[in-house]
């Protein structure tokens, strides 16, 4: 099955239409994320809308799947929010929306982070695995010790510093995205020696709070950012996910964030190239990257 045998607004013989993704699906999109156990919000489904591209299906009137993606420049994006309901699955309709999506966002490099369940619909598009993410959360115990020197709230004139470092880290430009996160929540920066050297980001999400991205020159320097972060926070529910090198999993467990899930990630083409000396020690989600 090709995107072509099913352009945008073209029914099939069960009468389900491919459509763009608009606001008016959002309420369909938020019943299908519940039915999964998705923790979304209305909020965060708008959000995404926002900043991203996508499809829905839809059978009279009602949505029965979604996929989405988010441009990062004209050469990477991400890839998420790909949910199809129970009673329609094992029909193509999974396949019918990545086939969509693949011809919106492609040549671009793809990423995206797969439950179990979307490895083989993945694979067979071309998508190969390069890392694992665990999903951490919890209502964290606050830190008695000092903080660390150098850390403090993120002021305005820094954006530019922030959007450098995140680049350098990931390898994509993510501008718009960043933008949107720091307006819509709290930025901190780790600075040394005059040089910023490591931000966080915590907004509400899901079920609570979601702390990301982070990103940090060493493990050390992404724990320190983490319990600055938490203990401006205050003892709410808070997600983080991590990669599974960044080192941190032992900790967030012992702290009362503990381990509940896991995810593969996966690229179709060239992966971002890493400058560093930073790197991506939190995800701003699993759909963002």
């Amino acid at each position: 099955m090709t995107a072509a045998a099913y352009p945008v607004g073209q029914r099939d013989n069960e009468d389900v239409a491919l459509l763009p993704f608009a606001r008016a699906h959002l309420e369909g999109a938020l019943k299908l994320s519940q039915e999964m156990s998705w923790p979304y919000r209305i909020e965060d489904w708008d959000v995404a809308l926002q900043l991203g591209h996508g499809f829905v299906l839809q059978r009279d009137g009602t949505v029965i799947g979604t996929a989405a993606w988010w441009p990062y420049g004209e050469t990477h994006a991400s890839a998420g929010m790909i949910i199809v309901a129970k009673a329609a699955q094992g029909r193509g309709y999974g396949a019918r929306l990545m086939d969509a999506l693949l011809t919106s966002a492609r040549p671009r490099t793809i990423a995206l982070n797969s439950t179990p369940e979307g490895m083989t619909l993945y694979r067979r598009r071309g998508f190969v695995p390069i890392g694992i993410i665990h999903q951490h959360h919890g209502i964290p115990r606050q830190s008695q010790g000092t903080p660390r020197s150098g850390l403090r709230p993120i002021a305005a004139s820094e954006f530019e510093a922030i959007a450098r470092l995140d680049r350098a880290a990931t390898g994509l430009e993510r501008r718009q995205l960043l933008n949107r996160l720091f307006d819509s929540g709290d930025g901190y920066v780790l600075v040394r020696d005059g040089l910023l050297c490591g931000y966080a980001i915590s907004r509400l999400f899901g079920r609570g709070h979601v702390i990301g991205p982070v990103v940090a020159e060493s493990p050390t320097d992404a724990r320190a950012l983490i319990e600055f972060t938490i203990a401006r926070l205050g003892p709410v529910f808070v997600r983080i996910d991590i990669p599974a090198s960044s080192q941190l999993g032992d900790w967030l467990e012992s702290i009362g964030l503990q381990r509940v899930s896991d995810a593969t990630t996966m690229v179709l083409g060239t992966p971002a190239p890493w400058v560093g000396p930073a790197r991506i020690f939190g995800l701003a989600n699993q759909s963002f990257g």
